[in-house]
């Protein structure tokens, strides 16, 4: 396997329309992140499908991994952030992404900084088409560490969290069926459930007793 990647694609870059949670956690193990996936910039030469992700976090990371469940063949090594309302670059954050490929996790190092919910915006690309089922669907982990003045280091880990299915794909009949089941989905799966009524335990309770009437006959 190869460790050399696509680099990121720089041309203008749509934002992010996921809000922060009011209240966000200032845990580093309990992040309030969230993202999306979209259709990336075309690659001179390259026929694989690029694909941008986009997302941000309400507190500052050293690195993150992307998970997607379809093999990558390739990623930006360079990621960059920017500002959510300008999309102006943040100069002073910025990372560097490694792994192999065909593989399906991306680890990326570097800083942000994370007081204005900036965006982090990479690309990696994928064999097909970006709508075909199953689509892709990439999870999301970041990691925080810091280092004392005795150079104790300390970690934190938050995730994963889903960055859902790609935007601006034509409706399916998986629409909405992320890898972390959303509250609305899972109660969606509930209500479609079959529920026991009183009529069918009703039979049950009458066949058992004409069993036991002709138990105790014989």
């Amino acid at each position: 396997m190869t460790t050399l990647a696509r680099p990121l694609l720089a041309a203008v870059l749509a934002l992010a329309v996921w809000a922060p949670l009011a209240g966000a956690s200032a845990n580093p193990n309990n992040y309030d992140c969230g993202g999306h996936i979209e259709a990336g910039k075309p690659q001179p030469g390259d026929d694989s499908t690029q694909v941008q992700y986009v997302f941000a976090c309400g507190g500052p990371i050293t690195g993150y991994q992307i998970q997607p469940q379809i093999s990558d063949t390739g990623f930006s090594t360079d990621v960059s952030v920017f500002e959510k309302v300008t999309n102006n670059p943040v100069t002073t954050d910025s990372f560097t992404c490694n792994g192999d490929f065909p593989g399906y996790g991306i680890n990326c190092i570097g800083k942000y900084t994370g007081t204005t919910y900036a965006n982090i915006v990479g690309t990696f690309s994928i064999d097909g088409k970006l709508c075909d089922e199953p689509r892709v669907d990439p999870l999301l982990t970041v990691v925080y560490a810091t280092a004392d003045s005795k150079g104790v280091v300390t970690q934190a880990i938050s995730g994963p969290y889903d960055l859902g299915r790609p935007r601006g794909c034509p409706k399916s009949a998986l629409g909405g069926k992320t890898r972390i089941p959303s509250d609305e989905s899972l109660k969606d799966d509930a209500a479609a459930k079959p529920k026991a009524t009183k009529k069918t335990t009703a039979k049950k309770k009458a066949a058992a007793k004409k069993k036991k009437v002709a138990a105790a006959r014989k």
